[in-house]
């Protein structure tokens, strides 16, 4: 296909995703009370303000005119485009399937079917761990004080903490991708593992908003499990590609080719022809010509 028709077939691919974020979003909005009140859940509310002493409880609430407005504005489009995925995930594939090889869309239709419980994992665990951690946080409220949180930030927070965890998950299938790929071996990966640990509990400590222990553990544990499921997939696969690579390419995929430079044999010796012995030159030249 010639450049304008890329780019023309990408525009559709682009609207029809915008349109399908755009439709569902709408939806969302009708149900965004319900949403703000599930995302909002793991905050222990008061039924007053004086039984917020010293941080066991708080307030959710709107601080500004415009807050229940924009904030219903980010809830709809956020559910728009987690539900709309995979409309806007097939345009994205159907744009760059064409140009693809059999294995390598086999190996975009493996990513993609791990990739979205992995999210969904981390996303559901961050859930789950965020009364901890924002009891954690609401119980350093020093005694004669209380806690008005506004909805927008809880909501922030609250987002922030699934993406971290979700996006967090999807480091080992991200591993695995480079293994199949053939840029990173098991057995390197395996080597790495004493600075993966250091480094995923650091990353734990620093990514999670909280400062309570419970959070990094939570993240980055799990991480780790999934880094060796990563590293002994990919020792295997491996193994697999050596097995595979002594059959030869498949049909679809060209042969590598030696560029090893050959020995260069002897020149031969050239035989003047009988005109050219001659000693007489025409304008310099001996050439018979």
């Amino acid at each position: 296909m010639p450049l304008v028709e890329h780019l023309r077939e990408l525009r559709n691919r682009l609207a029809k995703a915008v349109l399908a974020i755009v439709v569902v979003s709408v939806v969302a909005a009708f149900y965004s009370e319900q949403l703000m009140q599930f995302l909002a859940e793991p905050v222990p509310k008061c039924d007053d303000l004086t039984n917020s002493d010293g941080g066991n409880c708080a307030i959710v609430s709107f601080n500004t005119l415009t807050s229940p407005f924009t904030t219903t504005i980010k809830v709809s489009l956020m559910a728009g485009l987690v539900v709309s995925s995979p409309v806007w995930l097939y345009q994205l594939w159907a744009f760059v399937a064409p140009g693809l090889h059999r294995h390598e869309k086999k190996y975009t239709y493996v990513f993609t079917a791990a990739a979205v419980p992995l999210f969904a994992g981390g996303a559901l665990l961050s859930y789950v761990i965020l009364p901890v951690s924002i009891k954690v946080l609401l119980s350093l409220t020093p005694g004669g004080s209380a806690n008005i949180l506004s909805l927008d930030e809880v909501l922030d927070f609250t987002i922030r903490m699934v993406l971290i965890f979700g996006l967090a998950f999807e480091l080992p299938l991200l591993l695995v991708m480079l293994n199949m790929v053939g840029i990173v071996t098991g057995r390197r990966m395996l080597g790495w593992w004493r600075g993966v640990v250091m480094g995923v509990f650091v990353f734990g400590a620093v990514a999670t908003p909280t400062t309570d222990p419970v959070g990094m553990l939570a993240l980055s544990v799990p991480i780790i499990v999934l880094f060796f499921f990563a590293v002994g997939f990919s020792l295997m696969n491996d193994r697999r590609r050596a097995r595979k690579e002594s059959e030869g390419p498949s049909d679809d995929e060209a042969s590598e080719l030696d560029h090893t430079p050959e020995a260069v044999e002897p020149a031969e010796p050239v035989t003047a022809l009988p005109e050219q012995t001659s000693r007489d030159r025409v304008n310099g030249y001996d050439d018979v010509t």
